[in-house]
């Protein structure tokens, strides 16, 4: 009988999991307290931009370039990897700029942060989700330089398994992010 069995957790992936717990809290608060605030009468829904069904479509399209990627790293396919993580990094980009053009959208119909609670809570829900996405597009740089490394003397795919998971995070987040909002605004 084998007594050998690693079943336990890397400790990186547990703190990064305890992480995206805490991160889905504060965006499971934000969205309880809209929904509390809706019935107030500084509350007035409106359309949601029609860039934000673009971006969501952009970050469906990343988590499969970014799982694509972390296969390719286990393949020890260099080429391949990179490409999959360039890939993902411009549709993360793309994802973002969509936000921006969805929120010149919204400041053109004069929603802004001021005088609409609505309005406010998109502006912050999105917005504190785009900085995760800048923060997962900046880990995904990183982790694309150091693939360029000649002297790797131990090649462990945990590092890019820990940044694949939160990219997925995100992902999943946009996603029930996006349905609050399609449920809570007008289509």
């Amino acid at each position: 009988m084998n007594t050998n069995t690693n079943t336990s957790l890397h400790p990186r992936k547990l703190m990064m999991y305890m992480g995206m717990g805490s991160m889905f809290m504060v965006f499971a608060g934000l969205t309880s307290a809209f929904l509390l605030q809706r019935n107030s009468a500084k509350f007035n829904l409106f359309q949601l931009p029609s860039f934000f069904w673009v971006s969501t479509v952009l970050i469906l399209l990343s988590s499969y370039t970014m799982h694509k990627a972390v296969a390719e790293f286990k393949e020890r396919n260099m080429p391949k990897y990179r490409q999959f993580i360039t890939f993902t990094i411009v549709l993360g980009l793309g994802f973002i700029l969509c936000q921006i053009i969805g929120f010149n959208q919204l400041y053109q119909q004069n929603i802004k942060l001021d005088g609409n609670a609505a309005g406010g809570f998109l502006y912050i829900i999105s917005g504190l989700h785009i900085a995760h996405v800048i923060g997962a597009i900046v880990a995904l740089v990183i982790v694309y330089l150091t693939s360029y490394r000649k002297n790797v003397k131990v090649y462990s795919p945990v590092g890019h398994e820990i940044m694949a998971s939160f990219w997925h995070f995100v992902d999943v987040l946009w996603i029930y992010l996006f349905i609050f909002f399609l449920k809570n605004f007008k289509i």
